[in-house]
Formats: C-alpha cells, structure tokens, sequence
C-alpha cells in the first residue's frame, strides 16, 4: 500500500510538473529561466523499492512536492487570468480611441474622376450625391381589368432562366405597366446581379421609376449601374438618364455634372445613338 500511494504521488507530480511548463511557456512566452526561478529544484528523488517498510521523509518530500506545485500552479494560472483581462480590456480601449478619430466619409470621395477629364472638372462635387429613395405608401389594389392585362403578358420560358426574368419585365415596361415592371426587375437584379443582362436591368429599373414619376427612386440606381461597371454596355445611358433624374428633380447643377461626366467619358454615344437625347439634355439646362 505505502508503494502503490508514492506510485500515485509520482504520477501526480509529473502531471503537475507539465501542466506548470505549459502555463509558464504561455504566461511567459520565450521562458528559458530568465524571467523566474523554478519554485521546484533539484534531481526528483529516487524511486524507493518497494518494501513493507517506507520512509516517512520521502513520503513527506513528496507531499511537499505536490503542494508547491499546485501552489504554483495556481499562481500560474490566477496571472494569466489577469494579464488575459488587462490586454482584452486594453484593445476595446484602443478600438473605442479608433472610432472616436475615424473621420467621417466625405460625399465627394465616393466616385473617381474619369481619365481625361478636364482640370477644372476635378473639383466639381462628384455625381453621387444623389437622392436616396423614400417610402412610399402602399398602392391601391389593381381593378381586375389590371390584373387581367398584366396576366395577358407571357413571361418567355427558355433555357436561361435569368434572361427570361429581364425579358418579362422589359415586356411590363414596355406595356406601360410600370410598377409591376418595378417588382419584376428589382427581383432580376437582386438574384442575378452577375449576368450579363444586370447592366441592362438596373438600367431599365431605373427607367421604370423615372417613367413612373418618381426620379428621386429612379436616380440611385442609374448611378449603381454606371459605377458598377462604367464599361458596361448601359452605363452611359444610366449617366445619361441620370442627368434627366435631375432635371426631373430641378437638381441644375448635378444635371450639369452629369452631362459633362457623360460627354467627356462616352464621346463615341454622345455623337451617336444617344446624340438627339444628350443635345435635347443640354437644351434644358443652364451650365456655367
């Protein structure tokens, strides 16, 4: 029985003996008897055959043993604890002093210069400050002749499911329908803003807004589509149809930022397909 109780002491020693490394490797990283002195020092006792007669001071070192490490073991841990509590509570300090001097983003700051613009365009306000849209009240319920006519319009069931949702709301559009062409495109938009279609249908979402009467919903996203991808092959109609937004908005001088940001970026459109809407844009405006 004394044999069996040291075999068990021993074991608890070694436990505790790695358990107080590994703390102090974490608490002291680096720790090579620079920072402190062991508390346990000196070559383990050796092991004592096992007899029916056993020492009473080797039992005695080993107790001792085993209450210094776990003293140190506690000490280990209760400084880790502490030192873990003062660096968590010095980072929400830090963060706290980050977002107390993060400056504010300037409006200004959201949309580049194209390349090539002329050097008294670069300091214009930029075109993005536009309207955000507002929550409009609920409509009314559409008459049934309404809901008949729009059922009338076939939506195109082909092999790709993403173009026949444009096509079904160019066709609401083209109707006249407008808010249910809103509905159709908003959700084109949002479940396929990487098609190849997605220039086309925040375009033509803008249009179903501006043909509706409501340029301050309309304007947002001709400026979403032209900063999408200003090489798209709706982004200059989006600018363009964005200066109208603001026109339609009595908005002149970011009309006129439009205009010019839409001639000097797509002169090829300005003198071709879109020539008559771009020069009956400038007529209605004044720009200095």
């Amino acid at each position: 029985m004394p044999a069996a109780a040291q075999d068990d002491s021993q074991a608890r020693i070694r436990k505790l003996e790695a358990e107080v490394r590994a703390l102090q490797r974490k608490v002291f990283p680096g720790g090579d008897g620079r920072y402190f002195e062991p508390e346990i020092s000196g070559q383990p006792a050796a092991r004592p055959s096992v007899s029916t007669t056993t020492s009473t001071t080797a039992v005695t070192d080993i107790l001792a043993r085993l209450d210094a490490l776990e003293t140190q073991l506690q000490r280990l841990t209760a400084q880790y604890e502490v030192g873990g509590n003062a660096m968590r509570l010095l980072e929400e300090r830090i963060e706290a002093l980050e977002a107390a001097n993060a400056p504010a983003p300037s409006p200004a700051a959201t949309t580049s210069t194209p390349a090539g613009t002329a050097s008294t365009a670069t300091t214009r306000p930029a075109a993005t400050s536009t309207p955000t849209p507002t929550p409009t009240p609920a409509a009314a319920q559409p008459s049934a002749e309404r809901v008949a006519a729009v059922q009338a319009i076939a939506k195109p069931q082909t092999d790709d499911a993403a173009d026949d949702e444009y096509s079904y709301g160019f066709r609401l559009w083209d109707a006249g329908f407008f808010p249910e062409a809103q509905q159709q495109l908003t959700l084109f938009v949002e479940r396929y803003p990487s098609h190849w279609r997605a220039t086309y249908g925040r375009n033509l979402l803008g249009r179903a807004y501006l043909d509706d009467g409501k340029p301050n919903d309309a304007a947002p996203w001709f400026l979403r589509n032209y900063q999408a991808d200003k090489n798209a092959p709706r982004a200059g109609d989006s600018l363009l149809y964005l200066a109208e937004a603001m026109i339609a908005l009595d908005d002149t001088k970011r009309a006129c930022i439009a205009l010019a940001e839409f001639g000097e970026t797509y002169p090829a459109l300005a003198a071709g397909r879109l020539q008559s809407q771009y020069e009956r844009n400038l007529g209605r405006v004044t720009c200095s």
